[in-house]
């Protein structure tokens, strides 16, 4: 089936799902949209989208994208478009919600030929009117080479998880990171703050050094959570990061002593850097 005869939906038309959508709207075998609110539907039908009445009138697309705010919505607005859809449907669900919820729809609907598909996104409203977001598809792997084209046309990368749920597994990793990011961050301001340092100044040196260094992305490389040998190419680097880690921690935590700061996530950083690494050491 080519790229013309595949019809797309999308379902859902908040801060994530407009701009998402509206990506879609120069597929060459078009989108139907559909939103409870009137007024969140008027720009997509002035950019070309075709407008639906209601969930079940979009069932008659190929490829369905469904972006509402949590489990139990999900479940209803699949539950409508699985009763008027066609065996062979792909109904993709970009919320963030359980990733037990895509497993059990998954498993509800495969008996009449409906894909379920959960594929998470990142990287905000301003990556999706780009173009530039991050999709973590949860699929089989027939499936998922079906829809990547689609995907493609609001996300610049575009990941094959594993089977449906491992979209919303990976996205659970991804976000807790940066949760956690902004904790440690509060930390780092509240340390900054009570040394005499401008926060904004702080700010913009952080902003500026990720974008070399690339953060914590830059040590997610290992194949697996296991700790490595010695002998593996990743060591060295890895145990160079780790000697720095310790080192900086140590005397973060020197100065935070020295003006009166408690600096609990640092602790706990210094205490764990290296197993996280995996490179801990074998003499303390």
């Amino acid at each position: 089936m080519s790229d013309n005869d595949v019809k797309l939906g999308y379902i859902g038309l908040g801060n994530m799902g407009a701009p998402m959508a509206k990506r879609l709207v120069e597929w060459p075998g078009g989108v139907t949209v559909f939103d409870v609110r009137t007024e969140a539907m008027t720009p997509l039908a002035e950019a070309g989208a075709t407008l639906a009445d209601s969930v079940a009138d979009v069932a008659t697309a190929d490829i369905i994208s469904v972006t509402v705010l949590n489990d139990a919505q999900v479940r209803d607005v699949v539950g409508e478009l699985a009763a008027n859809a066609k065996p062979g449907t792909v109904i993709a669900i970009h919320s963030t919600i359980s990733p037990e919820t895509a497993v059990d729809l998954a498993e509800q609907l495969a008996p009449q030929g409906i894909h379920i598909v959960d594929a998470p996104v990142s990287g905000g409203g301003g990556a999706a009117e780009n173009g530039e977001l991050a999709v973590m598809v949860g699929a089989d792997r027939e499936v998922y080479e079906r829809i990547k084209p689609a995907f493609k046309q609001f996300a610049s990368l575009v990941v094959h998880a594993g089977p449906p749920g491992a979209g919303t597994r990976m996205k659970l990793a991804r976000n807790m990171l940066t949760f956690i990011s902004y904790a440690a961050a509060g930390e780092a301001m509240n340390l900054a703050d009570q040394a005499g340092i401008s926060l904004q100044q702080l700010g913009r040196v952080v902003r500026h050094t990720d974008a070399q260094s690339g953060g914590p992305g830059a040590v997610i490389v290992r194949e697996n959570s296991e700790m490595l040998d010695p002998d593996n190419f990743l060591y060295e680097p890895l145990a160079h990061a780790r000697d720095l880690g310790e080192k900086d921690l140590t005397l973060a935590l020197a100065l935070g002593e020295a003006v009166g700061v408690e600096l609990p996530m640092a602790e706990m950083a210094l205490k764990n850097l290296a197993a996280g690494l995996g490179v801990p050491r074998t003499k303390e």
